[in-house]
Formats: structure tokens, sequence, C-alpha cells
């Protein structure tokens, strides 16, 4: 697959029913530009439809996760007509959205700094594990901007309270921080981030890959959303569908005779 993607910023490996996406730029810290966003959007899409893969982790080489976006990049752009600046801006937006709505499970392993569009890309994970040395910097507004395209997941991943302070502040804060208002899910020490990556992804392949996938488009689907009638019968149509389908099925049945469902046979 990697071949076929011709992948030239990022490096891409699978193991077992894992696969490790990797940002490959340390000489800038892993900031991204236009061709990062076309190689990573390229990446979950195929990801998504392997069949063989049931979790992701997004990583980095390097002392720093993500640092946003490139300089280079940065300034082209000034020279961007309305229409190439909205172009430009919609990939980065669709990039994310790759990420987020991937129908596998991808975990965000933060060995080091993430700023601006870094955050963006931890926010759009479903799970991120933080070094403790890592640091974490919403700096748009320093520079004039705003987080507008990372914003629906930066605000869901530390809530609107958290993101009224640190989009108009621009103050870095700690890991420590990060996990107090919930952007991250665990903090570790350094020398201790690939083994807790390693173990959530391995609880995540242990499980039935279809009940998975329905349980991440569940929480994609319902998150912010009013509790009304439509939902209460939206929940119970995903229910009944999953306890009818294969998997679902195999899963209570392997149960009740104490042996292994077929995703682990």
């Amino acid at each position: 697959m990697t071949d076929a993607l011709n992948l030239q910023r990022l490096q891409f490996a699978v193991e077992g029913h894992v696969a490790r996406v990797t940002l490959d730029r340390s000489d800038v810290r892993n900031a991204f530009d236009d061709a990062t966003i076309v190689e990573l959007t390229a990446a979950f899409r195929a990801l998504n439809d392997d069949t063989s893969v049931r979790a992701i982790v997004l990583a980095a080489n390097g002392p720093a996760f993500c640092a946003g976006a490139d300089l280079n990049w940065m300034k082209r752009m000034a020279g961007y007509s309305d229409a190439e600046n909205r172009a430009d801006a919609l990939g980065l937006a669709t990039m994310l959205n790759t990420i987020y709505t991937c129908g596998k499970p991808v975990i965000a392993r933060v060995q080091g700094d993430a700023y601006a569009g870094g955050m963006g890309l931890v926010a759009a994970c479903d799970i991120a594990i933080s070094a403790d040395t890592a640091n974490f910097c919403l700096s748009e507004a320093k520079l004039g901007l705003m987080p507008a395209t990372i914003a629906p997941y930066v605000i869901r991943a530390m809530g609107a309270r958290a993101a009224h302070r640190y989009f108009v502040t621009a103050e870095r804060f700690d890991a420590a921080e990060a996990l107090r208002i919930g952007f991250v899910h665990q903090v570790v020490a350094a020398d201790q981030l690939e083994a807790a990556v390693n173990a959530v992804a391995a609880s995540i392949v242990a499980n039935s890959p279809n009940a998975v996938r329905e349980c991440k488009q569940l929480v994609v689907d319902l998150a912010e959303r009013a509790i009304n009638d439509t939902l209460i019968t939206d929940t119970a149509d995903r229910i009944a569908r999953i306890r009818a389908s294969d998997e679902g099925r195999d899963g209570v049945r392997s149960f009740l005779e104490k042996r292994k469902p077929s995703w682990l046979a």
C-alpha cells in the first residue's frame, strides 16, 4: 500500500492488525505543508478501506510531535489568491475530517510538543496518549489568525470552557494541564509511552471489528447532539442492527459457549 501511496513525508508500517502512520519531518519539527496534508489524507483513506487494519497509531519522529504549519508553506500562502487560499484551507479541513471519521480508532502517540495545527491532529484522533514532557499551544492568535479548521475537533476534545481561554491567550500548557482539561486521555513518562500506546491498541484489536467501527461512528454522530425522540429511535435502531449482525450473533454465542469469538479465532 505504501508504494501505491508514494509517501515522502510519512513513514508507514503495519504489525498485526495495527497500522502506524508517522510524521517524518523532524528537521522542521514535523510541521505540515500542503504535500503532507495530501499524504495524510490518502493514507487514512486507504487505511479506512483496509479490512486487515483494526487500529491506527499516529506518531512522529524526533523531539516534537507537530509544530503546526510549515513556515515555507505559510510564506507561499501569503501570495495566494482568495480562491487558492480557500482551496488550501479546505484541504486541511478535509484531512482532519478524514482522520476523525476514519472507520478505525486512531491513537495519537504524542511524544513531544504539539502546537497549532499539531493540536488539531491530536484532537482529530479518537484517543490521545502523551509523554509527560510534551507541551501544547494554540498559537494562532499570536499571528493574527484563529484555529478555525481545527476548532471542531479541539473544542470536542478540551471542551468549550478551556477553548475560551486557550484560543484567545495562546498560552503554552503542559501535559498535566492537557490531561486535566481532557485534551489527552493519559500522560505517562516518556520511556513508558510506547508500552501505553501498544496496550490501548491491543485492547481495541481484541474487540469485534464491526462493533468497534459502529461504536466509533456512534460517538461521532451523537457528540453534542440533543437527546430527543429522533435520537432515542436512532440509538435503538443501531443496537438492534448490531445485535443481528454476524459478529454480534457470534459474540453473544461465543460468550455463552465459553469460546473465543470469530475475530480472535
